[in-house]
């Protein structure tokens, strides 16, 4: 440790991201990548935003990519933030909101960069057991809070909550913020920003990563009340004005545009998602029902690091996470139909 760090960046453990790994004939399903490619539309937007225009400063208020979203969500520009990937958003979110004397609660097994944040802002933490289906119980959290923060769909498990339950949270706590991240929702749960106007103290985060196809451009958004917005808007002005870059604004408004394309997409998925949901079992795996597009399984008879190792030696990558309760599941994404064909015919070998 160098003799410079603060206190807080010694008793930082920073988040580990999927491996980005480069090898010939890699099945890479272990970031939850979406396997298609970007809108055609949002590529042709891109190319046509990096021009002359470069040179100058993009909107800072990102004024077209806000209506667009807040045209697709039946939301107003002002209920809308956006920010370069969840994750800043994210982040953005736990310094203005989240902060408070009361613990944030959050399940025990969720997203990992969840922690690295309390840390990092000084907040006060305190984790709500899944129960032993891996479930998130709402009645679990009515107890003393400053806010609470849940992803839903939930990562790394794939279960999402019905609206009615979100509901039974928002109005358990109605004076504290709830913030749902909703990284997967477009895989088959129920978004919560139908809510948004009834519930003055919810915030929604969203992702372009994951079923817009755009990881590499980093983007994100929250959906709330104004008055949310607003502290966000406070908090990002303070840190950086510029977070999205003219080509970044460019392509993923024209994603937004692109509903043709995103329903397509989703579907193959979430139809390959099924398929190998099959197929896993049919091998003697336990897999949790996901909601998301990657599934989150386990076999009784062969440790999951063993399996994990064996895959990477056959050029195919998953994830496994090493956690209390969930040290014997693998997390695998859902890439193509020839993709997850190889990744079947590899644990056939392995687990025959």
């Amino acid at each position: 440790m160098s003799r410079f760090w603060s206190d807080v960046v010694r008793r930082l453990t920073p988040y580990t991201p999927g491996e980005q790994v480069h090898m010939p004939g890699l099945v890479k399903l272990n970031a939850n990548e979406n396997p298609y490619g970007p809108s055609p539309l949002a590529l042709a937007a891109i190319r046509e935003a990096a021009g002359d225009g470069l040179r100058t400063y993009p909107d800072v208020n990102g004024t077209a990519l806000k209506d667009a979203l807040a045209a697709s969500h039946g939301l107003r520009r002002e209920q809308v933030f956006i920010g370069n990937s969840s994750d800043e958003v994210l982040a953005h979110v736990f310094q203005g909101l989240l902060k408070h004397e009361l613990p944030l609660l959050s399940p025990d097994i969720s997203y990992s960069f969840y922690p690295t944040y309390c840390k990092l802002y000084g907040i006060a933490q305190r984790t709500v057991p899944l129960n032993e289906r891996f479930e998130i119980d709402v009645a679990d959290y009515d107890q003393p809070c400053g806010a609470v923060i849940l992803a839903n769909p939930n990562a790394p498990t794939g279960h999402a909550l019905p609206l009615a339950d979100i509901e039974r949270l928002l109005a358990m706590h109605p004076d504290r913020v709830v913030v749902v991240d909703e990284a997967y929702v477009d895989f088959g749960a129920e978004s919560a920003a139908t809510l948004i106007d009834r519930y003055d103290n919810l915030l929604v985060v969203q992702t372009f990563s994951k079923s817009r196809s755009l990881a590499g451009l980093r983007v994100g958004f929250a959906l709330g009340h104004a008055d949310l917005v607003a502290g966000l808007e406070r908090v990002k002005n303070s840190f950086n004005c510029y977070p999205l870059s003219q080509i970044a604004l460019a392509g993923a408004v024209a994603a937004v545009e692109d509903t043709a394309y995103f329903e397509q997409t989703r579907a193959a998925i979430i139809a390959t998602r099924e398929r190998l949901t099959g197929d896993l079992r049919a091998l003697g795996f336990d897999v949790v029902p996901s909601h998301t597009n990657f599934v989150f399984a386990r076999h009784p008879r062969h440790d999951a690091m063993a399996l994990l190792t064996a895959l990477r030696e056959r050029a195919i990558l998953v994830r496994h996470f090493r956690q209390p309760r969930i040290e014997q599941f693998l997390r695998i994404s859902i890439g193509t139909d020839a993709e997850c064909d190889k990744l079947v015919a590899a644990l056939r070998e392995l687990v025959a």
